[in-house]
């Protein structure tokens, strides 16, 4: 007769560790994909991974604790090779020439919407053209702005390994958008108002929905961008990602059966 199966009981308290570091562990699992389903699953195997472990008190080192669950559980679950490559990314938002009908009817809130879609879009495919563990390494630094021995800790790797990592998706990065992006050069060729219409015709991005244009656009307007000739500093500027309510809901499930 087989044995019971036991059940793993949580050994810490979740709804603290929740209310503290969601946005930090859901805005690295939605850089580090392409999916928002991907994404979601990442997040919360993350947060039920946590209650089962030994989270430090200190808060800073709370949350460098939760982000190395966190990478833990997106290198298991992303691919070893990149799903897409920078050409790939040229195909599919530089390959054909401007695009308005898709636009016309738009109106302006709608296009500052579909503007920031755009650029978290664009910009997220760009990291994700990393390797996965130069992608981990510029997301902790560059967009969520760990400094290299918080990352380093993060991924349970040395300083000087975590540098190395860092300075070649720097350089993929910056070779890539430097001849390409308005936000790096303003005269670059890329610019993501004529953009609009090939990422909505290819499905890059989505037609908003009206009830959340302008709850998801941020308050400064898409024009007002700083431009910097340092590529990196362009992901510095990127609103929050906002959490799913469905991930929200299935976290509060999973603290009420703690």
């Amino acid at each position: 007769m087989a044995k019971p199966t036991k059940t793993l009981l949580p050994t810490v308290s979740l709804q603290p560790l929740v209310d503290a570091h969601l946005l930090s562990v859901w805005n690295f699992c939605s850089r580090m994909t392409l999916s928002s389903d991907d994404a979601q699953r990442a997040a919360y195997e993350t947060f039920e991974r946590a209650t089962h472990g030994k989270p430090p008190v200190d808060a800073t080192e709370q949350g460098l604790w939760m982000l190395k669950v966190a990478a833990f559980v997106v290198e298991q679950r992303v691919s070893a090779t990149p799903e897409v490559d920078f050409d790939l990314l040229d195909e599919t938002l530089r390959s054909e020439a401007t695009r308005t009908q898709e636009v016309s009817s738009l109106t302006q809130p709608e296009r500052e919407y579909l503007l920031w879609e755009l650029k978290q879009g664009c910009m997220t495919a760009v990291i994700n053209c990393l390797s996965p563990g130069e992608r981990v390494a510029f997301v902790l630094a560059a967009v969520m702005g760990k400094s290299e021995d918080q990352a380093a800790t993060a991924l349970g790797i040395k300083t000087s390994a975590f540098k190395v990592r860092l300075s070649r998706a720097r350089k993929k990065i910056g070779d890539y958008l430097a001849p390409r992006c308005e936000h790096v050069e303003p005269r670059n060729p890329c610019r993501c108002p004529s953009r609009i219409g090939t990422a909505l015709s290819k499905g890059f991005i989505a037609p908003p929905q009206t009830a959340v244009v302008q709850l998801r656009t941020p308050n400064r307007p898409f024009d007002q961008e700083i431009r910097s000739r340092d590529a990196v500093n362009i992901f510095r500027t990127l609103p929050e990602v906002e959490v799913p309510q469905s991930l929200m809901l299935r976290l509060k499930t999973l603290v009420d059966q703690a």
